[in-house]
């Protein structure tokens, strides 16, 4: 069987909260960005049941959806290389097209064999539609379909498994969120004592909805405080706090998802969010792939870079 697989057990790292001049609270960090260079953190635990079911079903390709900078585009892509599989990505934006070779996500994709197809942003947006989903196979043949961001049933019971003996023993449980897969995840997986907080990466707390779908539980609660603006929005204070939580702590974060998250925790833990003596476990979900990206539009509006 085709599998996708890593060395356990993952380091979980306790951050020294002094070094930020905070005290009251120990936090810890599951390093999920480890597991695979590429296919990392939550996107290997989303497709990990998902190409397993592809592989028994006799599927050879793989077709999914993404924009310029997607961490699940890379992702399907690279585990698609490593695993035979032929993969397709539906990309939104048509324009990006002729700029393929500029953007790294979509050249990482390509060089891992990845079928690129450009659609508008208003064909993208009937991309959950019965009757877009046929045109495409009337297009490409037969293929085993992925959600935008990987979020399906089999991708919640993946991350599930994020949480490990320390995760279960946490009093908080936070996770950066997307399209809201990895919390369901996580909330399913937590216990009914503890707290699930998700930073949502972009504007708005809808992923809820996504959340009641695969879980009756109510022990979460999404914030979009430290969304910065918005999916792939990124300022100079952003910018400077994951280059001082680098330096500090000599891990690296992402813009979109996991420096968003660690911000936003610090910012709580400073205004005395968290109960006192509480432990923390905070995912951190990969996506380092994108600081490359990042980096580019960061050089054309002349701000700093992320280290």
């Amino acid at each position: 069987m085709k599998n996708l697989s890593f060395a356990e057990p993952l380091p979980t790292t306790e951050i020294d909260l002094s070094l930020f001049n905070i005290s009251g609270n120990r936090l810890f960090l599951k390093r999920e960005d480890l597991i695979h260079p590429f296919v990392s953190g939550n996107k290997f635990r989303k497709l990990k049941y998902n190409l397993r079911l592809a592989d028994k079903q006799g599927y050879k390709t793989i077709l999914t959806f993404g924009g310029a900078f997607s961490n699940h585009i890379a992702a399907v892509a690279a585990a698609g290389r490593e695993l035979n599989f032929k993969t397709i990505g539906i990309i939104r934006g048509e324009e990006l097209e002729s700029k393929i070779t500029e953007n790294p996500t979509l050249s990482l994709a390509k060089n891992c064999g990845m079928q690129l197809y450009f659609i508008s942003r208003e064909a993208y947006r009937q991309k959950a539609e019965i009757d877009f989903i046929n045109k495409l196979k009337t297009q490409f043949g037969d293929f085993y379909l992925l959600p935008e961001g990987g979020t399906n049933a089999l991708a919640v019971k993946g991350c599930e498994e994020i949480l490990n003996e320390k995760g279960l023993s946490a009093d908080y449980i936070c996770v950066s969120v997307g399209t809201g897969g990895t919390l369901a995840g996580l909330v399913v997986a937590s216990e009914e004592n503890q707290r699930v907080l998700g930073f949502s990466a972009l504007k708005g707390t809808f992923q809820a909805k996504e959340i009641s779908k695969f879980t009756s539980k109510t022990n979460f609660k999404i914030t979009d405080a430290y969304c910065f603006g918005g999916y792939g929005k990124i300022d100079f204070e952003l910018v400077r706090f994951i280059n001082e939580f680098k330096e500090k702590t000599k891990i690296p974060l992402d813009p979109i998802y996991t420096g968003k998250m660690m911000y936003g925790i610090m910012d709580l833990l400073k205004k005395g969010h968290f109960k006192e003596n509480s432990c923390i476990f905070a995912v951190h979900t990969g996506g380092l792939q994108g600081i490359a990206g990042m980096n580019q539009k960061l050089k054309k509006k002349n701000l700093p870079i992320i280290e």
